[in-house]
């Protein structure tokens, strides 16, 4: 019996830029995650007396600052040493990326394959075949997959290859290949990298990603693990998905079309907080909470998002390991205008005016040349989604409806204050 764990995209020692901008977030706990999953998951192949470790790429996180990582790198290996484990590495665009990476001397049971062409890792004693190559420079454009050797007919074939395929949203087209190129070589199993979420490719032969081991932001949801692979007489006869993060990452929709109170809402909230904490098995919850419905609660919403955030935010604060990274409000007003206010009346042609404004051009400031002279009489939650779209325009669209919600939510609430 042979026994294989296969990772990829580790990104030891992250540095996850940005963090201090969110307010009472656990920096210090958030940037050693990536850290404590790696333990994780060199305690697992030690428990599981694996024979070897594949690691698909991306086992950094591109330049260091120092050489710590490294160092902490080579005494993980030490461990595995001991228990008699290899570890064979084709590093991906982020490890190519480091100059210190380069020249670090490897731990003698770890193996890095070549950037220059194809590599074959016989290993003997267990009849295993292990063809990889690594990345010559951060952005490599071509098709590896279709230089790798054809299979071994004496050996239990392993392909290993940092690569996008025919493409994945959210990562860059890196030494794409298709599936053919793939199925073509005749290996047994093909371990995969750059996809942080897991994805089986192809049962026969088996072909996956095993996503990243530790989830780095919002973007990066769910359980998040390695793959262990068992193999008996030539063949594979287990594949277990193996959770090894330390902190998760989760996005909790709320519906509020219930609500008619904020004390009613803010206790929906911590229950649905508490579910989602308890799904987690203690690791500590990075939470973003999205409250949606049709509710009357709508233009309260929007017109004190400010405060009703920090209001929720305490509520996150009293629970044991959670965290909470944002609230997204996206409710519905009950009403329509002409329900407020009369079909023909100013204010309903006032609202639909505010509703379709076009902010893809730029921000308030741009739109709203005197914005500067206007700031001290704007709300602060307008002002804080200016100063947002300003500093994070890759969120654009979503701060354009946040200003067109609250600008909304104030015309209305100014109505009814007055009936």
């Amino acid at each position: 019996m042979i026994k294989f764990i296969h990772t990829a995209d580790i990104h030891l020692d992250s540095p996850l830029k940005g963090l201090e901008a969110y307010e009472y977030a656990p920096v210090e706990q958030i940037r050693g995650a990536t850290r404590r999953a790696f333990e994780n998951l060199i305690d697992l192949a030690i428990e599981e007396e694996v024979n070897f470790i594949l690691i698909a790429g991306d086992l950094y996180d591109g330049d260091w600052k120092d050489s710590n990582t490294g160092i902490y790198f080579a005494s993980t290996m030490g461990r595995l040493k001991k228990a008699g484990i290899k570890v064979y590495i084709a590093s991906g665009n982020h490890d190519a990326a480091s100059q210190i990476t380069k020249t670090m001397p490897l731990p003698d049971n770890v193996s890095l394959f070549s950037s220059k062409e194809p590599q074959t890792e016989i290993l003997d004693s267990i009849n295993v075949a292990i063809h990889g190559q690594s990345y010559s420079s951060r952005a490599v454009i071509a098709n590896l997959a279709s230089q790798y050797p054809q299979y071994n007919p004496n050996f239990f074939n392993i392909g290993v290859l940092h690569t996008s395929l025919t493409g994945r949203e959210g990562h860059e087209n890196y030494a794409p290949c298709s599936l053919n190129d793939l199925e073509s070589k005749g290996y047994d199993y093909w371990a995969l990298g750059h996809i942080h979420k897991r994805e089986v490719v192809s049962e026969d032969p088996l072909i996956l990603f095993p996503g990243n081991i530790q989830g780095r932001h919002i973007k990066e949801t769910g359980a998040k693990g390695a793959t262990l692979v068992t193999v008996e007489d030539g063949m594979i006869a287990e594949v277990k998905e193996m959770v090894l993060d330390v902190l998760r990452w989760s996005i909790c929709r709320v519906d509020l079309s219930e609500c008619d109170t904020k004390e009613h809402m803010y206790k929906i909230v911590r229950s649905a907080i508490e579910k989602e904490r308890d799904l987690v098995s203690g690791k500590t919850l990075a939470l973003r909470l999205h409250l949606e419905g049709r509710c009357l609660l709508h233009a309260e919403l929007h017109a004190r998002s400010i405060q009703i955030t920090e209001e929720i935010r305490s509520i996150a604060a009293s629970l044991d390991a959670v965290w909470l990274e944002k609230v997204i409000l996206r409710t519905n007003r009950m009403s329509s205008f002409e329900e407020i206010d009369g079909k023909d009346s100013p204010l309903t042609s006032l609202l639909q005016a505010v509703e379709s404004l076009d902010l893809e051009e730029g921000t308030l400031s741009t739109l709203v040349p005197d914005i500067a002279k206007l700031n001290l009489k704007l709300p602060a939650e307008l002002l804080d989604v200016n100063s947002m779209q300003e500093s994070h325009p890759e969120n654009s669209s979503e701060l354009q409806e946040e200003v067109k919600e609250l600008l909304l939510a104030r015309l209305i609430q100014s109505k009814e204050n007055e009936s």
